[in-house]
């Protein structure tokens, strides 16, 4: 097996926009692409899968683009699919590299050895984090106010299951900011908005709000938008006004709460 899992002409694992952004905001993409490292091929799996829900989140990344430009916040982005590892999951969880996706098994994912999973850790997972850690760390010294939003995105249907929510706020341990964001999108009447419904953050489950929101003692909400209502540009940047409008009135009312 190679030293190396990513070649030297291929993308850097984080996509980072706007680190000195003036927003309170931190946004942070953590399925962001379906790129698969040139060394594992296709992971076994047909270009039609790896367009799927399976690989990434489809459409967050433009809805954190849109929403990074117009509250002028950092977004920090992953640039590999999460078949490959899911930089939301703790890498001690087995399905932090998965053997099957919904009903999909993924054959390049089968029976790897501890060196190939921690490959991928080294040079996938951690550097995300760590650009995170970096980024929050620096904020925290310059005296800097943050909120951690982390975008991502459902599918529409679900094993045969199809959602009607629009959207789905979650949160585990600390609802403070999630239940203001909520509160904010619950007032249009137009939508359906889970409260920890289709998922919830959980350390079983989540990375991302776990070890930089919660242990970091920041206010933070998780966000999931049905992918349908996204899946082109006009729905993401009517999207990305609406999560705009919700995060500004939220965080409005939590100065209020907690000056």
């Amino acid at each position: 097996m190679s030293q190396r899992l990513l070649e030297a002409d291929e993308p850097p694992p984080v996509h980072a926009l706007r680190r000195d952004g003036g927003s309170a905001f931190v946004i942070a993409v953590d399925h962001a692409s379906a790129r698969i490292p040139r060394r594992l091929g296709s992971l076994g799996l047909s270009a039609q899968d790896l367009e799927r829900h399976i690989a990434w989140d489809i459409g967050a990344l433009a809805v954190a683009q849109h929403l990074s430009a117009v509250l002028d916040a950092p977004l920090v982005a992953t640039q590999y699919s999460r078949l490959v590892i899911d930089c939301n999951r703790d890498p001690l969880v087995a399905s932090s590299i998965p053997a099957l996706a919904e009903y999909t098994p993924i054959p390049g994912n089968q029976d790897l050895t501890e060196a190939e999973r921690e490959l991928r850790r080294a040079e996938l997972f951690d550097p995300y984090h760590e650009h995170l850690t970096a980024l929050l760390d620096e904020r925290r010294r310059a005296g800097r106010r943050t909120i951690l939003v982390a975008q991502h995105s459902m599918t529409d249907v679900f094993k045969g299951a199809h959602r009607e929510m629009h959207a789905a706020v979650l949160y585990n341990r600390d609802p403070r900011f999630a239940r203001l964001v909520l509160e904010q999108l619950r007032a249009d009447p137009r939508l359906i908005v889970g409260d920890n419904q289709p998922y919830f953050v959980s350390d079983a489950t989540d990375y991302t709000i776990p070890r930089h929101g919660e242990r970091g003692a920041l206010p933070h909400v998780e966000i999931e938008i049905r992918q349908d209502l996204i899946a082109d540009a006009a729905g993401q940047e009517g999207w990305a006004q609406r999560i705009r409008q919700a995060l500004e009135a939220a965080e409005r009312r939590l100065l209020e709460l907690v000056p």
